[in-house]
């Protein structure tokens, strides 16, 4: 159960009657930090609303790679950073979500019983999930509650990057790698919705997806081993990978460009990647180009932002594969495995 304080109150929209709210649901739960392997579907009591928060009956739920690492709670700054030293404070995983709001906390103005929402959630992976209103937007009518589901933690953190921290103008030339991947396959389309030339760096059976997502130029990193040779420059660098060192990121770099660190892939057991953001940021004041890293903000003006993308087609979800709630553990191997291409969607409701 998520502890949290506070009563829900019933504040139907015009047109939706309140659904009775269950006092249990069932959910993925994990004890331990590990594995897939440590995650199991219980039947658990729906957790207590607070006064900001909405409870949102889950039709649907994202699967990306910081799912994976509060799983695992690796790198150990994760651990560090809040989500608890022993075991993950937040029993249910999940982050993305989309649904229907089914209650709210007292000083919620933002949405009311019956809105149709995505965003993200406290432990998504379970039939009814909290959300800060914050961290919440009204779902497109246009897109269904499986790509809703898919677009809010990839897309948001695609959107600042390129934005806020890439600094990203119409005509600039953008270099996106991990093309095929969550953040990527947003940075793709987005880059483009923004006036951007694209190129899409993935691998193998990946590089056609990148392609269908609207990108110039694709390249198949195993056999264009030297794309980052400097034979062509770029105005700003979108590095989903986690594994290509500064030096040769910098190559491809123009002298005035922009590196965007996206995620900390690799590394050690403590820091993960890391290291090599902090790498990043310590050269940045030493040469002439803009090297970056950040920590995307959950909050509903980014979501906003995507959902405009998504109502007016210019970004639509690339789903590669849709698991039910019991093969919750076997959609995050395949995650961390490299078997996934695009994003993998729960479908609870």
């Amino acid at each position: 159960m998520i502890e949290t304080t506070g009563t829900a109150t019933s504040q139907p929209s015009a047109h939706t009657k309140p659904t009775p709210v269950p006092p249990t649901m069932r959910a993925v739960i994990q004890r331990t930090y590990g594995s897939a392997d440590t995650l199991s579907v219980e039947t658990v009591p729906v957790p207590d609303i607070g006064p900001h928060q909405v409870l949102v009956s889950v039709r649907a739920a994202g699967i990306d790679r910081g799912v994976w690492h509060l799983m695992t709670g690796l790198p150990y700054l994760v651990r560090l950073a809040g989500f608890g030293l022993t075991r993950p404070k937040n029993p249910t995983p999940g982050l993305d979500v989309a649904g229907r709001v089914v209650a709210v906390g007292s000083a919620v103005t933002r949405f009311a019983v019956g809105d149709e929402v995505f965003g993200i959630a406290n432990g998504s992976l379970a039939e009814y999930a909290l959300a800060d209103q914050t961290k919440l937007a009204p779902k497109p009518e246009n897109i269904g509650f499986e790509e809703a589901a898919v677009a809010t933690v990839s897309g948001i953190t695609a959107l600042q990057a390129l934005t806020d921290v890439g600094r990203l103008a119409p005509g600039h030339r953008v270099l996106v790698i991990g093309a095929s991947g969550g953040v990527g396959s947003y940075a793709v389309q987005l880059a483009k919705a923004l006036g951007a030339t694209v190129t899409g760096v993935a691998g193998g059976t990946k590089t056609e997806l990148v392609r269908l997502l609207g990108a110039d130029r694709v390249i198949d990193y195993r056999g264009e081993h030297e794309y980052l040779d400097g034979g062509d420059h770029y105005d700003l660098i979108i590095d989903t990978g986690g594994r290509n060192p500064l030096r040769r990121l910098r190559r491809a770099l123009d002298p005035g460009g922009t590196l965007v660190i996206v995620g900390g892939e690799g590394g050690n057991r403590l820091t993960g990647g890391i290291g090599r953001q902090i790498g990043a940021v310590l050269w940045s004041p030493l040469v002439s180009q803009r090297l970056t890293m950040f920590i995307s903000e959950e909050h509903h003006r980014w979501i906003d932002r995507l959902a405009r993308h998504l109502a007016d087609g210019s970004v639509v979800p690339a789903i590669g594969r849709r698991y039910r709630l019991d093969q919750a553990s076997t959609a995050i191997d395949d995650l961390a495995a490299g078997r996934a291409q695009g994003k993998s969607v729960i479908v609870i409701g």
